[in-house]
C-alpha cells in the first residue's frame, strides 16, 4: 500500500512540474524565440558537421564518401606527429598566441584609462578613434600594413631613413613576422575589446569611490583597490575563453601577410591544414590536424577553468 502511495506521489509530481515547465513556456515563449535563431545556427554549422570528423580516421574518398571509406586508424595522426615540419608547426603557433596572451591586459588598461576621463566629447573622441580598427576588414588591414613597411616607399621605412638608418625589409625577415602580426592585431581590436570591462566598469558601486576618497585614497589607488577588484571575474572569465582559442590563430591574416621568405615563423596549423586539404585534398589528414588542434584547445579551455575556479572563484562552470 505504501509503494502505491509513493508511486502516486512521485506520478503527481512530475505531472506537476511538466504543468510548470509548459506554463513558463507559454508565458516566455517570446524569450525562447529569440534564442531559437541563435541555437539553429549551433546545430546545423557547429553540431551537425561535427560527424565529418570521422574522416580523420578513415582514408577518405570522395567517390566511397564518408561511411564507405576505409578506416585507417590513428595511422594520419602518426603521419603528423612523425613529420618533420610538425615541432615547426606548434612552435610558431604557440608563439604567437603567447604573444597575444602577453598583451591581453591592454584593452583592461585601456577600459580603466577611459573611465577616468571626464570631458565628455574627448572621451567620445578617443573611443571612436579606438574603435574605428575593429570595423576594417582583414584584408584592407593586410594591405595597409604591406604598404606601410614596403622598403623603398613605406611610411615607416622613411621614417627609419630620415634618423639615418637602412630600410628593413620587414614582411621577408622571419624574425619580424610574429611582431607584426600580434601588434597590428592588438592595435585593432583592443578599442572594441576595452567595451566590455568599461560595462563591467559601469557596474561599479559609486559608494565605493566615495568611501575611499573619504579614507585619503588616491586615484592610482582607488583604481587598484576598487576597480580593478570590481571587473576582476569578468576580466577572469575572457581569460578563460581566450585560452580555449588557445592554438587557433586568424587564418586569413597570417596567410595574407605570409609568404615564401617568411615560412619559417609564419607557418601555423591552420595555414598547413589549408595547404594539405584544400590545394593538396588530403582530407583525413587535414581533419586529423584540425581534430588534434581542437583537442589541445578543449585541454587548455578545461584547465584554465579549473584553474581560475581555485584561485579565483570565478569559472565559466
Amino acid at each position: 500500500m505504501n509503494q502505491l502511495a509513493t508511486e502516486a506521489s512521485l506520478a503527481m509530481s512530475m505531472e506537476n512540474r511538466k504543468r510548470r515547465r509548459r506554463g513558463r513556456l507559454r508565458k516566455n515563449w517570446h524569450l525562447y524565440a529569440f534564442v531559437l535563431p541563435t541555437v539553429l545556427y549551433f546545430l546545423v554549422f557547429h553540431y551537425f558537421p561535427a560527424y565529418g570528423l570521422v574522416i580523420a580516421f578513415k582514408n577518405y574518398k570522395v567517390s566511397e564518401g564518408i561511411w564507405g571509406s576505409a578506416w585507417t586508424g590513428f595511422e594520419h595522426f602518426e603521419r603528423f606527429f612523425d613529420s618533420y615540419y610538425f615541432w615547426d608547426l606548434i612552435r610558431n603557433t604557440m608563439g604567437i598566441n603567447i604573444y597575444q596572451l602577453a598583451l591581453f591586459p591592454i584593452p583592461v588598461i585601456v577600459a580603466l584609462a577611459f573611465n577616468e576621463l571626464s570631458n565628455g566629447w574627448y572621451k567620445r573622441f578617443l573611443q571612436t578613434v579606438t574603435y574605428a580598427p575593429h570595423f576594417i576588414s582583414t584584408v584592407v588591414i593586410c594591405g595597409m600594413i604591406i604598404s606601410f613597411l614596403n622598403p623603398s616607399s613605406g611610411i615607416v621605412n622613411q621614417i627609419i631613413a630620415g634618423f639615418g638608418g637602412e630600410p628593413i625589409s620587414f614582411l621577408t625577415e622571419p624574425g619580424w613576422f610574429k611582431t607584426i602580426f600580434v601588434v597590428s592585431g592588438e592595435w585593432q581590436r583592443f578599442g572594441w575589446g576595452a567595451i566590455l570591462y568599461l560595462a563591467a566598469l559601469a557596474g561599479v558601486d559609486p559608494q565605493l569611490h566615495e568611501a575611499a576618497k573619504i579614507d585619503g585614497a588616491t586615484r592610482l589607488q582607488r583604481i587598484r583597490n576598487v576597480n580593478i577588484p570590481s571587473i576582476m571575474p569578468t576580466i577572469v572569465i575572457m581569460f578563460i575563453l581566450n585560452m580555449g582559442d588557445f592554438m587557433t590563430v586568424g587564418f586569413e591574416k597570417i596567410y595574407l601577410l605570409q609568404n615564401e621568405l617568411n615560412l619559417k615563423t609564419s607557418d601555423v596549423i591552420q595555414t598547413y591544414v589549408y595547404r594539405s586539404g584544400l590545394l593538396q585534398a588530403q582530407y583525413s589528414f587535414s581533419a586529423a590536424i584540425g581534430l588534434f588542434n581542437s583537442l589541445i584547445n578543449l585541454f587548455m579551455l578545461v584547465m584554465a577553468n579549473r584553474l581560475a575556479k581555485r584561485f579565483s572563484q570565478t569559472s565559466l562552470w
